[in-house]
Formats: C-alpha cells, sequence, structure tokens
C-alpha cells in the first residue's frame, strides 16, 4: 500500500503551507514517484495555490484535477443534504486514482475558510483515518502564551485519539521567539513513543506580500518595472492621497503606496526617492481609478531605467482597492526563489530532517532525480560547511544567490567590493545579507600579505613587487590568493568576467594535482532518473591522448565525490576494434593509459555513445563489457563534440546541466557562464564547497 501523510491545521493562520513544503522537500530527495492531495480546494477552474506550489516546486506531472477531491461548493452542497457519506466516497475516489500512480502521497488538509470552517479539524481527523493516514497536527502559535498552546495541543491529542487517529506528531508554527525553549521543552514533556514535535518561531518575512501576489490578486495592469521588481516583499501599505511634501514623510523601506491614477506629483516624486540616497525604498506604486499615466508621463518613466519599483495600475477606487490589499494573505509561490529560500531555510533550521524521515517511515528510491541530487549537496555542503569566496559582488544575480545561499544555512561566503556599494545595492532589491563577509580589494589589511606571496611565486616569471601589489587590486587575483593562503576554501566567478580571467590566476599558482597534466571540466548531467558526468565539454579544444587520460581519471574522481559509481566510457566515432583512424587511435591509446594508471577504475573505449548509454545495444556491439550500456562517465574527444553533445541533450531531453565543474587543482576554483541564472550560481557554490570537502587546506587561519 502506498504510504502516506496527512498534515492538519488546527485552527487558520498556522502556515501550514511552510510545513508541507518542507516536509515535500526532504520526501522528494529520497522518493521519485511522489504525490500531492488536497481533499477539498476552493475552486475546480481556478488552481488551488498550494497545488500549484507544490507541483511547479517539485515538478509533479498530475493533472490538476486529479490532485483534489470536491470543491467546498460540492461538499457543501452533499453536506446540507445530510449526505456526508457521499463526501468521503467522492473525495477517497480521487484519492485511490492518484495512489495508484504514487508511491508515497501527501496529503493537506483544508484551509479554514468559507461556510466548512466549524466541520474542518473533526473532518481532516476522520479523513486521515479513513486513508489510513497518520497524522501531523499544525498549531499557530502567532499571539498565544505557552499555557494558551499547551490546553491546545492537549485538546487536539483528545480528538483525535477519540476519532482513533495514529497522530505521528505537533508542529507548533508562528511561536514567539522568547517562548521558543518553554515550548520544545513542553512537548517534550508531552512527546509519547513514535511521536515528533517541533517548534518553529515566528518568521516576518514569510508574513509579508509580495508585488506579485498583490499583481496577481487584483489583475492589475503594468506600467513600469521589470520580473525581479515583482518579488519585492510589501512591509507595509498606504494611501497617497495629500500634498508630495507630505506623502514623503510617510516613505519607508518596503511600503506599497495607493495613489489615484491622476497624482502625477506623487507618482514622479515617488520615483525620484528611488534615485536618492537620502530616501528609504519603497517596493511599489499602484494606481487607482482606472487612470493610465499620460503619454508624457510614459516617456519619463520610460527613460528611467532599471529603477527596481513595481507601478501598476487597478480600474476600482482607492478606498475599495486599499480595502482588497488588506484582505490579501500571504502566500508560498514557486515563482518566488527568495522567499521559497527562506522558507525551507527555516524549516531546516528548526526541524530534525533525520528524526522526521524516521518516523514517516521514508524508504529511498534507487532512483536519483535532479531534485534529489540537488538536496543531497546542499545536505552534504551543510553537513560540513566551507567558505566560498565571490568576488562579482558588483553583479545583482550574485546578491541575489548570496541571500539565498545564506538563508539555506550551507556556506558561509566572502564577498569581493565596496561594503557601502554592495549594502547600497542589496538594500534597493530587499535582499538581507546577514552573515556575509565583505572585502573591499582597495581597501582590506590582507593586501600587503597577499602581494608579498605572490611576489615570492611569481618573480621568476618577472613580476616586481609594485605589479604584485598592483594584481592583488584584482578580483580574481584576490579571491584565488584568498583561496591559495587558506582563507577560503573555494572561488566561484565568472557571471561578470571571462573564464581566462577567471582561472588564469588559478593556474599560475594554485596549479594541478600532482600527477594532473591539465585542468579540465565537467558537467553533473541531471536526468529524470540517474545523474551522468560529462567531460570535458567546457576548458580543452582538442587534448592529445594522455590529457584525455587526465580527463577520464579527474572526471572519475569527480564522479565519486558526488556519490557517482564512475564506469568511463571513451567515446569516439567507433566501438571496440572496429574502426581506424587519428581521433579514434587517440581514444584507444587514451583508454590504454588511464588504464594502466587507474587499474582499479572500469574504464571502456574507444566505444560509441549509443553503445555506452543503451543496454540493448551494448549487448550487440561489446556484449562482455562491464561499461558498455551503463556507462555513467562520458569522456568527450574533444570541446567541440562534448559542447555540442551536452546542449542537445540538455535541451532535448529536459536535463539540468550543473556545472562546469574544473578538476585537477589543488584547491576548488569554478567558472560561471556569463548568462548563468541565479539557480545556477547557487548550485555551482554548493559544488565548490563539496569539492573544498575533499581537499586537504594548507595554512588555515
Amino acid at each position: 500500500m502506498t504510504n502516506n501523510l496527512y498534515i492538519a491545521a488546527a485552527e487558520p493562520e498556522s502556515g501550514k503551507s511552510l510545513i508541507v513544503l518542507g516536509i515535500m522537500e526532504v520526501l522528494s530527495r529520497h522518493i521519485q514517484r511522489i504525490g500531492f492531495f488536497r481533499p477539498i480546494v476552493a475552486s475546480a477552474t481556478d488552481m488551488d495555490d498550494h497545488i500549484r506550489l507544490i507541483t511547479e516546486r517539485f515538478n509533479l506531472k498530475f493533472n490538476y484535477h486529479t490532485m483534489f477531491g470536491l470543491t467546498s461548493s460540492e461538499a457543501l452542497d452533499l453536506m446540507q443534504a445530510g449526505d456526508m457519506d457521499s463526501v468521503v466516497t467522492g473525495i477517497l475516489d480521487k484519492y485511490k486514482m492518484l495512489e495508484k500512480e504514487c508511491d508515497f502521497i501527501v496529503c493537506e488538509g483544508t484551509d479554514f475558510r468559507g461556510s466548512l470552517t466549524q466541520f474542518e479539524f473533526d473532518f481532516n481527523a476522520r479523513f486521515a483515518n479513513n486513508l489510513g493516514a497518520p497524522i501531523l497536527a499544525v498549531i499557530n502559535g502567532n499571539g498565544k502564551s505557552v499555557h494558551d498552546l499547551t490546553d491546545t495541543m492537549k485538546i487536539i491529542k483528545e480528538i483525535l485519539a477519540d476519532e482513533k487517529c495514529e497522530q505521528i506528531g505537533t508542529i507548533i508554527n508562528r511561536a514567539a521567539v522568547n517562548d521558543f525553549q518553554a515550548l520544545k521543552n513542553m512537548l517534550n514533556e508531552n512527546e509519547k513513543d513514535g511521536e515528533i514535535n517541533f517548534v518553529l518561531p515566528e518568521n516576518s518575512i514569510l508574513q509579508k506580500l509580495s508585488i506579485r501576489q498583490v499583481v496577481n490578486s487584483l489583475h492589475a495592469t503594468h506600467f513600469y518595472g521589470d520580473d525581479e521588481s515583482l518579488y519585492m516583499d510589501i512591509s507595509d501599505f498606504k494611501v497617497a492621497a495629500m500634498g508630495l511634501e507630505h506623502v514623503l514623510k510617510f516613505t519607508g523601506d518596503g511600503i506599497l503606496f495607493i495613489t489615484p491614477g491622476d497624482r502625477t506629483d506623487i507618482l514622479i516624486g515617488l520615483m525620484m526617492t528611488m534615485l536618492a540616497d537620502t530616501f528609504p525604498k519603497i517596493s511599489g506604486i499602484l494606481l487607482t481609478g482606472g487612470i493610465k499615466p499620460s503619454e508624457q508621463m510614459v516617456r519619463v518613466m520610460d527613460g528611467v531605467k532599471k529603477l527596481p519599483v513595481s507601478i501598476y495600475g487597478v480600474e476600482t477606487d482607492t478606498y475599495d482597492t486599499a480595502l482588497q490589499v488588506s484582505r490579501i494573505r500571504p502566500v508560498l509561490s514557486p515563482d518566488n526563489p527568495r522567499r521559497l529560500a527562506a522558507a525551507l531555510g527555516h524549516f531546516e533550521a528548526n526541524v530534525d530532517i533525520d528524526d522526521l524521515g524516521k518516523i514517516i517511515r521514508i524508504t529511498r528510491s534507487k532512483v536519483v532525480t535532479p531534485l534529489m541530487f540537488e538536496y543531497d549537496l546542499f545536505e552534504r555542503a551543510r553537513a560540513n560547511r566551507k567558505h566560498i569566496v565571490l568576488p562579482e559582488a558588483e553583479d545583482e544575480r550574485i546578491l541575489r544567490a548570496t541571500e539565498i545561499l545564506l538563508r539555506r544555512n550551507v556556506v558561509d561566503i566572502t564577498l569581493l567590493g565596496n561594503e557601502d556599494e554592495i549594502y547600497k545595492k542589496a538594500a534597493s532589491l530587499q535582499l538581507q545579507l546577514k552573515g556575509v563577509n565583505i572585502i573591499d580589494p582597495y581597501d582590506n589589511d590582507l593586501v600587503h600579505e597577499y602581494a608579498a606571496q605572490y611576489y615570492k611565486l611569481r618573480k621568476h616569471k618577472g613580476v616586481t613587487k609594485e605589479r604584485a601589489f598592483e594584481v592583488m587590486h584584482d578580483v580574481s587575483y584576490l579571491g584565488t590568493m584568498m583561496v591559495y593562503k587558506g582563507h577560503a576554501d573555494g572561488m566561484v566567478s565568472g557571471a561578470v568576467h571571462t573564464t581566462q580571467h577567471t582561472i588564469r590566476p588559478a593556474f599560475e599558482f594554485i596549479k594541478t594535482k600532482p600527477g594532473v597534466s591539465i585542468v579540465s571540466s565537467s558537467f553533473l548531467m541531471c536526468f529524470s532518473d540517474r545523474v551522468l558526468v560529462y567531460g570535458d565539454c567546457a576548458v580543452n579544444p582538442n587534448p592529445n591522448s594522455e590529457g584525455l587520460a587526465d580527463i577520464a581519471i579527474s572526471s572519475a574522481e569527480t564522479a565519486i565525490n558526488f556519490g557517482i559509481e564512475p564506469k568511463i566510457a571513451m567515446l569516439s566515432y567507433s566501438t571496440g576494434e572496429s574502426g581506424k583512424g587519428e581521433d579514434v587511435e587517440k581514444v584507444r591509446k587514451a583508454t590504454a593509459i588511464a588504464r594502466q594508471r587507474r587499474p582499479d577504475l572500469k574504464i571502456e573505449g574507444p566505444i560509441q555513445y549509443d553503445a555506452a548509454i543503451d543496454a540493448t545495444v551494448a549487448k550487440l556491439k561489446m556484449p562482455n563489457s562491464e561499461v558498455a550500456g551503463q556507462a555513467t562517465v562520458f569522456i568527450f574527444p574533444d570541446l567541440n563534440t562534448g559542447n555540442n553533445t551536452y546542449k542537445a541533450v540538455q535541451r532535448a531531453a529536459n536535463a539540468v546541466a550543473i556545472g562546469p565543474v574544473l578538476q585537477g587543482l589543488n584547491k576548488p576554483v569554478n567558472d560561471l557562464s556569463r548568462g548563468c541564472l541565479v539557480k545556477d550560481i547557487v548550485n555551482t557554490v554548493v559544488i565548490t564547497a563539496i569539492q573544498a570537502q575533499g581537499m586537504k587546506v594548507e595554512g588555515k587561519k
């Protein structure tokens, strides 16, 4: 029978979606065929916010209508007719259909909204029983004392015991920070064998609306601002109806201003505050009354580029608009990576993931999905935190990635750049960089030590002391020297700088590992059911046989480092002894060299890609091979072949390509694409941290 878990809130505004997200995050890393189900939703046409969050975050392939039982109107009609059996059977029938497609289903209870509120907790308890699902109760701790929450927890336990529910635990969410330890003690005192209980303190970030949520809720019309500005948090909203000089007194970080659409003075004045260092940074402006900015005003707005603020319009008047905004409740959205990082970091910081897994009886799948792989990377990085330096702090993507990494608590980070400028830019983007270390390349205590070290290492190449001092103002050299000296464990760059600029310092003084002749790269290619290693697709244009053997061995070590059993395919246009020619001979010789140097590795070559990956083809072309048909590491004969192949496979197979991961250096330095996304930066930093875990760092202070 399918394993399942039922998560039910005891009352409104409990933050149940945070708990669901956190538990789905844990389960999805271990189980491939995971489902999500809600017994009752508000609408059959407008997708439920929670189903949308889980579907998009975890790439579930189910149709929306298969993921819920009934709509609230359908359930209410049946209840009012006294036909409770039809409510239960209608929901159960839909659940059983989904169950056939899943190994584990998380059920999220109803939302305490509308006409069904009085029935909710009893209904959820009974329905969990009908599914044979253990129940996890979520209590809203906001504004409640320890005494009140103790009483609530006891009442819930009594209700569930009366219903003969299997309760696996209680989570008190949104608790007062000052009561955190007292509540933990209380839960421990009342905990039974086989239960697991947690307290999550209130997190103000998760209680804020975003501009996107307001825009979507009000179906607002866009006038100004890019997609990134939609992620802005709203700290408060204010109606601006007085003179501009008075409105400006009420500006504050994150405020959404609501003003009549014909108040051009207020619109211009608030936009000007975004350019002034003397004012806080608002999050948005909502123009009311269906009045659009004039043609002249549009020209003004178009001429002011890239202000981190959103300007939208609505048809309703100012009063009704403010009333509607006040009724919007914050939700977790799959298209807001900052909020998701904050939510997951908060959950992981307060919940013992290992204990949770034991209680809900996670059985790990042999299949490895991209989400599972990424989760393992984060867990490994978090278990042995490393310090990564990011030299390109002037880039917005780097700052956004830094915030996510700090919120997920996986690495320590140093940014290189002017501290005032970094914090100013972060503030304009509403980014929280608490805990980050910042070093100014032109104003730091390390430059003399680093310049002296660089001079010592490179004077035989004609580098003078004066030149060494100048070079240490270059962020790539400064960051690399931090890694060399052990003041950081790894470096990630390349979002702004070229590959050559990023890795040249590493070639100069970090250098390659003993026995490795060249630095190479590999991509971790995450398919729907496995992770493969492709090398070298980014660095060496046409390696000789010695270099190709080095790439194979380095790629195998990369595979091992990331939990992949290396079965190495040395790719060519022919398989075995069938082909002749200079190119295939190069691969044949490289295979022999690699086998001689590492007889412990499973290496096959030359071999064609289809024979390396497809068991059916392998039986025909190379039936006795330990690698053919089951290769995990693919070594391409040249950069042209490798780069084109990985990109073609990435697009055609919808694979996630993580990398390039540089191989062969004594200490980890990794290069980003200048077109990289924030997620790419996050993954590369985590990979760099894991590489650093396996390296001995000399002279660390």
